[in-house]
């Protein structure tokens, strides 16, 4: 019934988000089906928030090999080009690459965004929390960030996100826009490294699911806003 519910609120913000557990069913589904890939032979990578939360979110993690952590804070992957390197080199031969990524927003029953209920903890938290952070910091007009070496991470998310600033603090909504905004950060980022390192591949498939996840509950499924899925053959990359 709790499950239900929740599903009326996370389509109310998120129309055509998924369960997480059916999203995957559905895109190894179609990596089988569509686009003959074997699942025995796929690597997979993530680049997702560092949050403890994410980690049951999707049955890839039961399935595929891996996974890669390319994702940091917000679900940038801070990896880079040594990383997308580092990953190429350990897919399975005759296999393929799956990356898995976008930041993630958490949701109350009573339809707030940006919140949700931690194991064990009778109060809400913030979710994603660096992004939360990072709109609170951008309130202030005179505020920019200073990438320094103690907080690496976080500065530089921020710093990624100032182009964006005006359109999130100017949102009806500035928990959903950053998030938003951040998808489309990862998104960049994550097919430049690609097509940057795409010779240091020994295979020819790769596959990209982007989008939110979008955290529930604790105790209930996760859901997933599918912004991207492709598979890109390297060869024409």
């Amino acid at each position: 019934m709790l499950q239900r519910k929740f599903d009326q609120v996370v389509k109310k913000e998120f129309p055509n988000a998924k369960d997480a557990k059916d999203t995957s069913i559905h895109y190894l589904g179609k990596m089988q089906i569509e686009h003959q890939l074997d699942v025995s032979k796929v690597l997979m990578a993530t680049s997702v928030c560092s949050d403890d939360i994410n980690v049951p979110s999707t049955t890839f993690f039961n399935v595929l090999f891996g996974p890669f952590s390319m994702g940091g804070l917000g679900g940038l992957p801070f990896v880079g080009q040594t990383g997308m390197t580092a990953f190429a080199h350990h897919v399975p031969d005759e296999g393929s690459a799956f990356i898995f990524y976008g930041p993630h927003i958490g949701i109350t029953l009573d339809g707030e965004l940006g919140k949700m209920y931690r194991p064990r903890m009778e109060e809400t938290g913030n979710s994603c929390g660096a992004l939360m952070l990072a709109l609170d910091r951008f309130q202030d007009e005179d505020y920019v960030p200073v990438v320094n070496e103690p907080d690496y991470q976080q500065m530089k998310l921020e710093e990624s996100l100032l182009p964006y600033r005006a359109e999130i603090l100017g949102s009806d909504n500035p928990s959903k826009a950053i998030t938003e905004a951040t998808y489309r950060v990862i998104d960049e980022k994550i097919h430049e490294h690609l097509k940057t390192c795409k010779e240091e591949f020994n295979v020819d498939k790769v596959t990209l699911l982007g989008g939110i996840i979008i955290n529930t509950d604790y105790g209930l499924d996760d859901y997933f806003d599918t912004r991207n899925f492709e598979v890109i053959d390297l060869n024409t990359l």
